[in-house]
C-alpha cells in the first residue's frame, strides 16, 4: 500500500472581499484560485474530488493528485472556480449543509461573518453536471460535539439521506462542521455509510491517516505563491 503524503486543499468562498471583511480568510479571490490551479497543473498534478481521490489514499492508484475540497456550499463556488477546475480538467468536492441549501451561512451571524449566498438546488445540480461532487456538511452546521448524542446522529445521517434524496447522487464524504470531532462523531460517520470525514487539522495525508479523521491544507486570502508551493510540495503543513 503506497504511503505518499497527498494533499486536500480546503477552500470556502471563492471571492475578493474587503480588507474590513471579518474572517477575511475564509475567502479567496478569483484570480488568486485560478492562479494556484494553473500552478498545479504545470507541475504535474490533478486535482480531484474525494470520491475520486480514495484508490489514490487506498494505494489502488498511483500520481501526482491534490485533493480539493469547498466547505459549506457557497454560490461562488459555482460562479468563480467550477469553470476554472472544468478548464483544467479537475474535479472537486462541495461539503452541503442540507438544511441551508439556497440561504446563507447563518451559523456566522454569532461571529458577525459577512453572510454569503448559499448554492439552490438548481445550482448544486449544475455543480455536479459540471462533473464536480458534493459531500455533507451535517443539516445545520451545529458543533457536533456539543450536542446530545440523538442530535449528532440526525445531523450526521439524516444530511446524507436529505442530499441523496434530493440529488440522486450516493454521498460518501463528511465534513466535521468548525472542525470539530470527537470519538462519538467519528463513530455515527462510520455506521452512516460515509468512507471519509475531512478535519481542520493541518498536514497532508496517506494510506496509513484515519479516512475519519483527515487533515487537509488550508488556503486563504493570505496564501500567496511560494506559501502555496511550500504547503504542496513539502513538509511545511505536516508540522503545523
Amino acid at each position: 500500500m503506497s504511503n505518499i503524503n497527498i494533499p486536500i486543499l480546503m477552500y470556502h468562498s471563492i471571492e475578493s472581499m474587503p480588507k474590513t471583511t471579518v474572517m477575511r480568510s475564509l475567502h479567496v479571490s478569483p484570480g488568486r484560485f485560478e492562479f494556484q490551479m494553473w500552478m498545479l497543473k504545470i507541475l504535474g498534478y490533478r486535482g480531484l474530488s474525494l470520491r475520486e481521490l480514495k484508490p489514490y489514499l487506498d494505494g489502488d492508484m498511483h500520481g501526482k493528485v491534490v485533493g480539493i475540497t469547498f466547505d459549506d456550499g457557497y454560490q461562488n463556488n459555482l460562479i468563480n472556480a467550477a469553470p476554472v477546475l472544468k478548464k483544467y480538467n479537475f474535479s472537486a468536492t462541495c461539503y452541503i449543509v442540507s438544511e441551508s441549501i439556497g440561504s446563507s451561512n447563518t451559523w456566522d451571524l454569532d461571529m458577525k461573518i459577512t453572510q454569503r449566498p448559499l448554492m439552490t438546488k438548481s445550482e448544486i445540480f449544475e455543480w455536479l453536471n459540471l462533473g464536480m461532487d458534493i459531500g455533507a456538511h451535517s443539516k445545520t452546521h451545529a458543533d457536533l460535539t456539543s450536542i446530545s448524542e440523538k442530535k449528532v446522529l440526525e445531523e450526521i445521517k439524516d444530511c446524507k439521506a436529505d442530499l441523496e434524496e434530493i440529488f440522486k447522487v450516493s454521498i460518501f464524504d463528511f465534513c466535521y462542521p468548525f472542525g470539530l470531532f470527537n470519538d462519538l462523531t467519528c463513530t455515527i460517520a462510520k455506521n452512516a455509510g460515509y468512507l471519509s470525514a475531512t478535519t481542520m487539522l493541518r498536514g497532508r495525508t496517506n494510506s496509513k491517516s484515519n479516512r475519519l479523521q483527515l487533515p487537509r491544507i488550508p488556503i486563504n486570502h493570505r496564501t500567496l505563491p511560494h506559501l502555496f508551493l511550500a504547503k504542496i510540495l513539502t513538509k511545511y503543513e505536516d508540522k503545523r
